[in-house]
């Protein structure tokens, strides 16, 4: 049987426009938070385009973090950092039953494990009630023990964070995406946006494709944030990328425990966390390493050891089940974060960089925030009402093996089915490469990691991208 190689086997998307087209905005980067401006500006009745430089969402910073919806209980108090978070919580919490996303309260502990933490830990229920999140409480050695009996002993307190929960990282963006297109938004994948011009009234984006006309850009690139925004004339930020090293656990490990495990924080990194994920398995991670490349998410042995460690401390028992899988993501860390978020109004151009860890919950407020700051008028899309729904990939609720007619089941790691893969094959929305299908599947993504259905996988993807395109 000839090889297929997965990765060539998806074709490169082509733009549904025409080049003499031209939008109200131009959203360059199509990660969570470019997915959600795309799907804002769309359902607002703005004739938008989505510009990606891959050929599917989610290839940048987005594809990897923990998957926690954060209450903002830390974030920096009166900054657009915490508005943000806030707006995108309620706004997730408003739109997650209509869209079928993933949700699950599990609660987060912040936990001290030595004197100097311990003593930290007023300062954050101060600062958490402060930011507006009510439901906190201290708990004693003895509470966090009874809630977490397979914590390490060591955990000298905690803060309860009743409304920290975790989602699943991947449909949401791929909702929000599917909402735009819906109300009317084109997109433009494979697309690297080279340069552009600006008329006093137009830009025109010169792209490794076609050139993209619109009256506004908006800067959602991310890890390139700092290079597209130089296309304005002016280079105000830089990005540093920062890698983060995770280590995924075994479903196993699954009950070991209740809640999300949470360092007292740094000024620079969230740090080190231990916490269920939407997948049924448990997740470690991440670190916090700075570098120049804006490509490298190798994982290091030597790390994900360091990682390995301070988990099996932090609970013991994780010692007694094996890792299944390790990856890497970058996020587009700046000098400082949200001041990042600005509008050029002699230029049209609006940008959004520098979102880190906090990105995934602050989207939908920060597309909210930047349609404000756009402060056009548009007539509302009349289906921005429609209902538009994700397949459930999560263990939140049924999966479609659940379900009558799903054929047989393709990945039986992650008792993924035939109809999964075929349906993330097609339209617009669907995947463009191997990753995108992982995300929306999850098929090779568990104990075998695609050894014995990669080929079954291959075929079934080949037969429909050819016979149904």
């Amino acid at each position: 049987m000839e090889h297929i190689d997965l990765n060539n086997l998806f074709p490169t998307k082509t733009s549904n426009f025409g080049t003499n087209e031209v939008f109200d905005v131009a959203v360059v980067g199509a990660g969570v938070v470019g997915t959600a401006i795309f799907k804002e500006f769309c359902e607002q009745g703005a004739k938008t385009v989505l510009i990606e430089r891959a050929n599917d969402i989610l290839e940048g910073a987005s594809k990897g973090n923990s998957a926690i919806l954060h209450t903002g209980y830390d974030a920096p108090p009166d900054t657009l950092e915490h508005e943000c978070i806030q707006r995108g919580y309620t706004e997730y919490m408003k739109i997650k039953d209509e869209m079928n996303l993933p949700f699950l309260n599990t609660k987060a502990l912040v936990v001290a494990w030595n004197d100097e933490q311990l003593e930290k830990l007023d300062a954050i229920l101060k600062k958490g009630l402060g930011n507006g999140v009510k439901e906190l409480e201290t708990l004693s050695h003895k509470q966090v023990l009874k809630r977490e009996p397979n914590l390490c002993l060591d955990a000298k307190g905690a803060v309860l964070v009743h409304g920290e929960s975790l989602i699943d990282p991947w449909s949401a963006p791929l909702a929000y995406l599917k909402k735009g297109i819906a109300c009317g938004g084109k997109t433009a994948f494979s697309h690297e946006v080279k340069a552009g011009h600006y008329d006093g009234k137009y830009w025109e984006l010169e792209t490794s494709q076609k050139p993209i006309k619109a009256k506004v850009v908006i800067n959602a690139a991310g890890l390139y944030g700092d290079i597209v925004d130089a296309i304005k004339g002016t280079k105000d930020f830089k990005i540093i990328p920062r890698k983060g090293q995770f280590v995924i656990f075994d479903e196993t490990a699954y009950n070991l425990i209740n809640s999300i495990i949470l360092p007292v924080p740094t000024k620079r990194t969230k740090g080190v966390v231990i916490t269920k994920t939407a997948f049924g398995n448990i997740l470690v991670g991440p670190t916090a390493e700075d570098q120049e490349s804006r490509t490298d998410s190798q994982t290091l042995r030597e790390t994900l050891e360091d990682l390995k460690t301070k988990a099996f401390y932090m609970l013991p028992a994780l010692r007694n089940h094996r890792v299944t899988a390790t990856f890497a993501g970058l996020r587009p860390a700046s000098d400082e974060t949200y001041d990042r978020v600005s509008i050029n109004e002699d230029k049209n151009w609006i940008t959004a960089g520098g979102i880190r860890s906090t990105g995934l919950t602050a989207s939908l407020g920060l597309a909210k925030h930047i349609f404000e700051l756009h402060n056009t008028k548009y007539e509302k899309n009349p289906k921005a009402d429609e209902k538009i729904t994700v397949p459930n990939i999560s263990e939140f609720a049924p999966r479609d093996n659940q379900k009558e007619g799903y054929g047989k089941i393709i990945c039986h790691c992650e008792c993924v089915t035939e109809r999964e893969i075929k349906n993330a094959c097609h339209g617009e929305s669907g995947a463009g490469n191997i990753g995108g299908l992982k995300r929306r599947t999850r098929a090779m993504m568990g104990r075998c990691q695609g050894f014995n259905c990669e080929a079954a996988i291959t075929k079934i993807c080949e037969d429909e991208i050819k016979n149904h395109g």
